[in-house]
């Protein structure tokens, strides 16, 4: 019996030193047919890049032999960094049938994202910013990505959205009774609870911030789309998460909304949809970056008259229609930068890379459009030094395609290869 457990002693203590040593580091060569290593510049023609443990670490031109433990062959392809979605909510899918909420466990929100996190990194979407979901499940989701577990993007994720008491971002269209049953736990009334709940949402594993500066086109509520939250508690949530490191997304759809939200020091306006001169100078005054999600009304438009939404909500689709076919063009007609985002959720996931198209009709050229999507966002999140380019050191988050998106931006719609923090997606 002693020697038995010696045996097992030592087969523990084996395992356990296994465990603990790091795995030896796979290095990966791609032979890419041209790479553009950012938006600014142009392809190079044929290159090698050499990916050891998640990261670059060389781009050389032509496909000479290199030491590797394995190659992957994308000759005939352009090669580009990963793309970056601000604006995302992998937990949930499209849909009018808001009474879900009251029927579905929030742990079903993991499943739904695993099941989205997939089809946003083949859409070539390595990094996303989750802009509001159930009080765990995109925190959930963020470490099955990082693990490798689950295969996606990169996931920053803010959790619940800070939102006014019955506002869009709070629930509403039930019983009182069930309301308040649903309620978050993030709705607060007041500077002082306002900066509480922003160290509530960081002290849960916030990445970032997001709250409902305005009301909202889909929530059940209808009384309209202005500012919500007074000045000083959204100066308050500003000032607490700037203090935290955090920066402060807010959904925000009429104009006073979105420029009270810029001067109270606000990082981004997600929507934007009423923007008018005052609103967009005090952005730019500010350097508050617009992100526009054109594809949420292309998608949501796509189900007006069939039944999927309230009546409520149809009638404000209809009202913001006219408005976000100008949103970009206004925004840039002062000075407004324009980053990358798109609702995914709102509308079906893996049709990211379709707001490209819609930002470049609004005047933007391919280059800056492929800038927004890239550099421009990774500097939102605060990464420029780790994604949004191709060079040594940054996060191998790569992708692929046929032809050159700098001279037609519409070929990202159709990835042929995606990696993840080296890690190949299938």
């Amino acid at each position: 019996m002693k020697r038995h457990a010696r045996r097992w002693a030592n087969l523990a203590g084996f395992l356990a030193m296994a465990m603990a040593a790091p795995l030896a580091a796979e290095t990966v060569a791609i032979r890419a047919g041209s790479v553009i290593t950012d938006a600014a510049s142009e392809p190079t023609g044929p290159a090698t890049i050499l990916v050891t443990d998640g990261r670059i670490v060389s781009i050389t031109p032509g496909h000479d032999a290199v030491t590797a433990d394995r190659t992957i062959d994308l000759a005939d392809k352009t090669v580009l960094p990963g793309l970056i979605d601000l604006h995302t909510h992998l937990t949930g899918d499209p849909g009018g049938d808001f009474w879900k909420e009251a029927t579905e466990p929030d742990e079903w929100g993991v499943i739904v994202g695993a099941k989205n996190a997939r089809l946003t990194a083949l859409a070539g979407f390595t990094t996303v910013r989750e802009a509001g979901s159930g009080r765990d499940t995109a925190f959930a989701l963020r470490r099955g990505t990082a693990e490798g577990l689950v295969p996606g993007p990169r996931i920053l994720a803010a959790g619940p959205p800070l939102a006014i008491i019955g506002g869009h971002g709070d629930v509403n269209g039930f019983r009182s009774e069930v309301n308040e049953l649903l309620d978050s736990g993030f709705t607060c009334t007041g500077p002082v609870e306002c900066a509480a709940k922003v160290r509530l949402a960081s002290q849960n594993g916030a990445d970032v911030i997001k709250i409902t500066a305005t009301g909202g086109v889909l929530s059940q509520q209808g009384r309209g789309l202005e500012a919500h939250f007074t000045p000083e508690e959204m100066k308050a949530i500003a000032d607490t998460a700037h203090s935290l490191g955090l920066k402060v997304m807010a959904h925000a759809h009429g104009a006073r909304g979105i420029q009270q939200a810029a001067e109270a020091g606000i990082d981004t306006i997600e929507h934007g949809t009423y923007l008018d001169e005052a609103a967009a100078k005090a952005m730019k005054a500010r350097g508050t970056v617009l992100v526009p999600t054109l594809m949420a009304l292309q998608g949501v438009s796509e189900g007006l008259g069939k039944g999927v939404y309230t009546p409520v909500v149809e009638e404000k689709i209809r009202a913001v229609q006219p408005l976000m076919a100008s949103l970009v063009s206004r925004a840039r007609q002062f000075g407004v930068t324009i980053a990358f985002g798109t609702d995914a959720g709102v509308y079906q996931h893996g049709r990211n890379a379709e707001e490209l198209g819609l930002m470049k009709k609004q005047g933007m050229s391919d280059r800056e459009v492929l800038a927004s999507a890239t550099t421009v966002a990774a500097k939102v999140l605060g990464m420029e030094g780790q994604i949004g380019r191709l060079a040594p050191g940054y996060s191998a988050d790569i992708i692929a395609v046929e032809g050159n998106p700098l001279a037609d931006i519409t070929v990202l719609e159709e990835v042929d290869f995606v990696m993840v923090r080296g890690r190949v997606i299938e």
